[in-house]
């Protein structure tokens, strides 16, 4: 088949380029013909708030990635359009994560559908953003109207997709396993590639650092656990989007800083391995979320997990058998991570996550988007 994906890839870094660029691999190991469409213009600078939209990494050699996309220009999106639509894809899968992109997205997948051969599936990350702007509502909605079907990745987002669409075909697929970091190396290895303390138990916060995914809760799980797991530490690594001010306030009001490794920059690909080896646990304390790619990232390295009980999370985490669903609240964060330690889970867990994992394939996720494709 002929596969076209819209939607992040190199040069912009991050995980929804990491995300579009694996399954474009899976695409072509099948047989196929994929062309990925990506943006020359992604965000404009201020309306981005990390250091850099772009990786520093070489461009996959084995993928066919035009950069072309003006986020902001209507012309540009016709012209976009209009060249999908006359390469006459059987299949054009657009990645969809933000309001903001909903007119751009929406209208490059109207232009492709007049070649009334096309069929316009798309990845819904959110529908319902995390931190939501004035407009949200009518951007979504024109988007949701130019597409045929969609595959969700949690239940939260297939059920939030009915405020827009409660007709159209859709699939619900859990995020595939995120194998595209690299093989795992041993712990004492990766603890000496950062240079951390060989004998200390370290626990980790990955990602990028905006306020909903609670990175505060933790820091108060952590004074409860100065008393509990007096040598452990937190690793934290990831670049601030919301305000570092804020947050270094909070560990000197909370004086948890002795505990911290702080990485606080972007973490590129090829590092995240030797961050998800170092650690024995690995802590999302989320106050909202749908899905995330981190969870993918811990059953590839065989991390266990504490999450909390929002969207999709405790759909992907079994609570007590490959890590903790826990509330939102520090003090049942800290005792999770205490029960881990005193009880000697990480043997019990890394086993079970070796079975879980099986169910995350690349081939589950295409095959669910081929056979939708057939319907439409």
């Amino acid at each position: 088949m002929k596969i076209a994906i819209l939607g992040p890839a190199h040069p912009l870094r991050g995980g929804l380029s990491a995300y579009n660029e694996r399954l474009a691999k899976e695409y072509i190991s099948q047989g196929d013909e994929v062309k990925i469409y990506t943006f020359s213009l992604q965000y404009p600078e201020f309306l981005f708030p990390g250091t850099s939209q772009y990786s520093n990494l070489p461009a996959p050699k084995d993928l066919d990635i035009e950069v072309c996309i003006n986020s902001v220009n209507p012309w540009n999106w016709i012209k976009v359009g209009l060249k999908i639509k006359d390469w006459k894809p059987d299949i054009l899968i657009v990645r969809f994560w933000l309001p903001f992109m909903g007119p751009c997205l929406g209208t490059i997948s109207r232009i492709v559908r007049l070649n009334r051969h096309t069929k316009v599936i798309s990845i819904l990350d959110n529908v319902i953003p995390h931190e939501k702007r004035f407009g949200d509502h009518i951007l979504t909605k024109y988007f949701v109207g130019a597409i045929s079907g969609f595959i969700t990745m949690s239940k939260s987002v297939y059920n939030d997709l009915s405020v827009f669409n409660k007709k159209k075909p859709r699939e619900l697929t859990p995020h595939p396993l995120f194998d595209n970091y690299g093989s795992p190396i041993s712990k004492l290895e990766a603890k000496k590639i950062l240079g951390l303390e060989m004998n200390t138990p370290y626990i980790l916060f990955f990602g990028l650092i905006r306020d909903y995914k609670g990175l505060d809760i933790l820091l108060n799980a952590m004074v409860s656990l100065k008393k509990q797991q007096a040598q452990l530490k937190l690793i934290i690594a990831g670049e601030y989007y919301s305000n570092q001010k804020e947050y270094e306030k909070l560990i000197d009001a909370l004086d948890i800083r002795n505990q911290l490794e702080l990485h606080t920059r972007y973490i590129p690909d090829d590092e995240v391995a030797t961050y998800f080896c170092a650690v024995d646990l690995v802590v999302q304390p989320y106050k909202s979320a749908t899905q995330s790619g981190v969870t993918q990232i811990c059953y590839h390295f065989d991390k266990p997990m504490v999450v909390t009980n929002v969207g999709g999370l405790p759909e992907i985490v079994p609570n007590g058998k490959v890590g903790y669903v826990v509330t939102q609240q520090p003090l049942d964060v800290a005792n999770a991570i205490n029960n881990f330690y005193m009880f000697n889970k990480e043997h019990e867990f890394v086993q079970n996550i070796q079975v879980e994992k099986e169910k995350y394939s690349w081939n589950t996720l295409s095959q669910k988007i081929k056979n939708m494709a057939k319907q439409l």
